[in-house]
């Protein structure tokens, strides 16, 4: 007997709502994970008290803030978010997961830290880490009451987040790589624990036994299902991995991450509906994020843009780095092959060199509305320097001497110092727009390197930390980023054969 159309309804909406669900638990599951994430409400009730899990705050504690970078031709624009994982034991959980009770009232260490750079054309997604002991500056930031830290160059990456919380990790990201981010995620121990147990767990690989004393980790060879403080467990083990020392863990965090992204993009683990809920309540709840993610429809559209990045599109490495001369045996400091693929980034190219051509931003074109080259009055400035490394001398006179030999014949040298990872061409009013423009186009400089600055007085050309031989700009085809990350231990996505090495003085 056929169902009367009242029961046919019912049943249809019925179907309806299950399907919502399944789409809050999958999709905020992926982005806890790796940004891929979301929710649609499955009611109004539910969906608000979803939004009320979130905890949310400030984008951004700095004023000094990095440039946006520039739609392209198709009118699209990158994405960048910054992954935070806190080592917070404000709570009990966090006590019992973490160790350290009496670390309580501390404020909490920014311990892990991921870039994701999603192109504009969303065909790839590079995740860059930066090791907890990096040694950086941490700008000027003013936390919401008030209180205002004071910039400085004598801690690590993972302390900004004590200077007024996650706002201030996000202005040092902007400081150090002149990357504009746009958004942030934080989790804390329970939060990973919580989420692990939710997703049923996530296949690892060890290429012998490991057994970590600090961090409890306890594995036979081979490849296991992690979940809840197991899975706390490898992301936290450090002397266990490679050769002891944080950039082993970060290349653990990529193969767990990874492999969370391949599992939950199959949506195999993900086909109990009361599960999914389960899930979507445990991500919103584990959660921090910036005002511009307060809400499960703001996740939910992200989710939709995020998931057009293919799997084998997705590439995971740790920032190139070198010995810290004033701490070698501790910490870490950027090395210059860094300021290469911070430039791929803001450059919004491909770092696996499979679409450069069609993500990279070409040096502009000359308009015809720019005056006479010897009517365009510049000043050339040093900002070669960097955290780690004094400026390169000569630059500004190098490049003003050229300037000058095509033409340029009022371009100037500034000598006051600066630091910047890019080299741009800024201008103050909108009438210098087409002259700045003719001035990057006659030295090769992308097209968003061209930029309006509130500090600009007339048009000035930085010279930056990517640009300290040569008098015309380098092509920024990627080729020797793209050999830094091979030796980076750069790794797809799509490999399933990852496998960490372990250190031998740590097995079993």
């Amino acid at each position: 007997m056929r169902p009367s159309g009242e029961s046919r309804t019912r049943r249809t909406k019925g179907g309806r709502r299950k399907k919502r669900k399944r789409r809050i638990g999958r999709w905020i599951a992926v982005g806890t994970s790796l940004c891929v994430m979301g929710a649609a409400g499955a009611g109004w009730a539910y969906y608000a008290h979803l939004n009320g899990n979130l905890k949310k705050d400030t984008l951004n504690l700095s004023a000094a803030k990095a440039a946006k970078t520039k739609a392209n031709a198709a009118g699209q624009t990158p994405l960048n978010i910054l992954l935070l994982g806190s080592d917070s034991r404000a709570s009990k959980a966090n006590q019992k997961l973490g160790g350290a009770k009496g670390d309580a009232t501390r404020k909490p260490l920014a311990d892990v830290q991921m870039l994701l750079h999603v192109s504009a054309d969303r065909k790839s997604m590079t995740v860059v880490s930066v090791p907890r002991d990096t040694r950086v500056t941490i700008p000027k930031c003013t936390g919401s009451d008030g209180t205002v830290y004071p910039e400085t160059t004598a801690q690590t990456i993972n302390t900004s987040l004590q200077h007024g919380g996650p706002g201030c990790t996000v202005a040092t990201w902007e400081k150090l790589t002149g990357i504009s981010v746009d958004h942030f995620m934080m989790i804390d121990f329970s939060g990973v624990v919580s989420m692990a147990d939710a997703v049923g767990g996530v296949p690892v690989c060890v290429k012998s036994n490991v057994y970590d004393k600090l961090s409890g980790l306890r594995l036979a060879k081979g490849t296991h299902t992690v979940k809840g403080q197991q899975a706390l467990q490898w992301l936290r083990t450090r002397h266990g991995f490679e050769d002891g020392s944080d950039i082993g863990r970060t290349h653990a965090q990529h193969l767990y991450m990874n492999a969370m992204v391949r599992q939950l993009k199959s949506g195999t683990k993900l086909t109990d509906p009361g599960k999914l809920m389960d899930l979507a309540e445990t991500a919103t709840s584990a959660l921090t994020v910036d005002d511009g993610l307060g809400s499960v429809k703001k996740l939910y559209d992200l989710a939709v843009d995020l998931k057009k990045v293919p799997t084998g599109g997705i590439t995971m490495t740790t920032m190139p780095w070198g010995a810290d001369p004033q701490n070698p045996t501790a910490h870490v400091v950027p090395s210059a092959a860094a300021a290469g693929l911070f430039t791929l980034l803001r450059n919004d190219q491909s770092v696996d060199g499979k679409s450069a051509e069609s993500t990279s931003s070409p040096s502009p074109s000359p308009s015809a509305s720019a005056a006479p080259k010897a009517d365009i009055a510049l000043t050339v400035q040093n900002g070669t320097s960097t955290d780690t490394r004094a400026a390169v001398e000569g630059r500004a006179g190098d490049i003003a001497e050229k300037l000058t030999s095509l033409g340029y014949s009022r371009a100037a040298v500034d000598d006051t110092a600066l630091s910047r990872s890019g080299s741009t061409v800024e201008y103050a009013t909108d009438g210098q727009k087409a002259n700045a423009q003719a001035v990057a186009a006659s030295l090769g400089l992308p097209a968003n390197a061209v930029k309006k600055s509130s500090s600009a007085q007339g048009i000035r050309l930085i010279v930056g930390a990517d640009w300290t031989t040569g008098t015309t700009y380098p092509k920024t085809d990627g080729s020797d980023a793209r050999q830094t990350l091979k030796e980076a231990a750069a790794v797809s996505a799509s490999d399933e054969t990852a496998c960490m090495k372990v250190n031998p003085s740590y097995t079993w």
